[in-house]
C-alpha cells in the first residue's frame, strides 16, 4: 500500500487540458449571468439520442461542470433552459411554463437537429413544431444527435469559459 502512495506523489496530477475558447459570439444575454450557469433540461418530445449524449457531455469524459454548467432540477434554479426533440402537443404548454418559471435573465438552448427544426418528425400529426416556435431560442446546438464536443462547446458559450 505504502509503493501505491508513494507512486501516486510521484506522479503528481495528470489531466489534459482544457480545449481553446469556442469560436463564436455569445449569446447577449449569457453575457449577463457570469461565470456560472445553472441549467434545466427539458425534453419536448424528443427521440433520447440528445440526452444520452447530453448524459455523456456532463459524465466523466466530457466533464461540462468544470466549465461552469451544473444541471438543475427545477426551473425556478436555472439560468437556461436546455430543450431537446421538436415541440409535440403535449409538451407545448409545459415548455411554456417552465420557460416563464425561470426568473431573468434566461437563455434557451436547443439541442438537435429536432428542436432547430423538427427533424426527422417533420410534419408528424403530434409536432407543434419548432422550439424557436414556442419559446426564444439564443442558441442553437447543431447535430443529430450532437457530439458531446458540440454540446459542451455550446455550454461553454453560455459560460464564457
Amino acid at each position: 500500500m505504502l509503493a501505491l502512495w508513494r507512486k501516486i506523489r510521484r506522479t503528481g496530477r495528470v489531466a489534459e487540458p482544457a480545449p481553446a475558447q469556442p469560436d463564436g459570439q455569445r449569446p447577449p444575454a449569457a453575457a449577463q449571468l457570469g461565470g456560472s450557469v445553472q441549467i434545466r433540461h427539458v425534453d419536448a418530445g424528443s427521440c433520447n439520442g440528445c440526452e444520452v449524449e447530453i448524459g455523456s457531455a456532463f459524465g466523466p469524459v466530457y466533464d461540462a461542470e468544470r466549465y461552469g454548467a451544473r444541471l438543475v432540477a427545477s426551473p425556478r434554479h436555472a439560468d437556461a433552459l436546455v430543450v431537446t426533440g421538436p415541440v409535440t402537443r403535449n409538451m407545448a404548454e409545459p415548455l411554456r411554463r417552465t420557460y416563464e418559471a425561470v426568473p431573468s435573465p434566461k437563455v434557451v438552448v436547443a439541442v438537435g437537429d429536432c428542436a432547430r427544426d423538427c427533424g426527422a418528425f417533420a410534419g408528424a400529426y403530434g409536432v407543434v413544431g419548432a422550439v424557436r416556435e414556442v419559446v426564444p431560442v439564443d442558441l442553437e446546438i447543431a447535430g443529430c444527435p450532437p457530439r458531446p464536443e458540440a454540446i459542451v462547446e455550446g455550454l461553454r458559450k453560455l459560460t464564457g469559459r
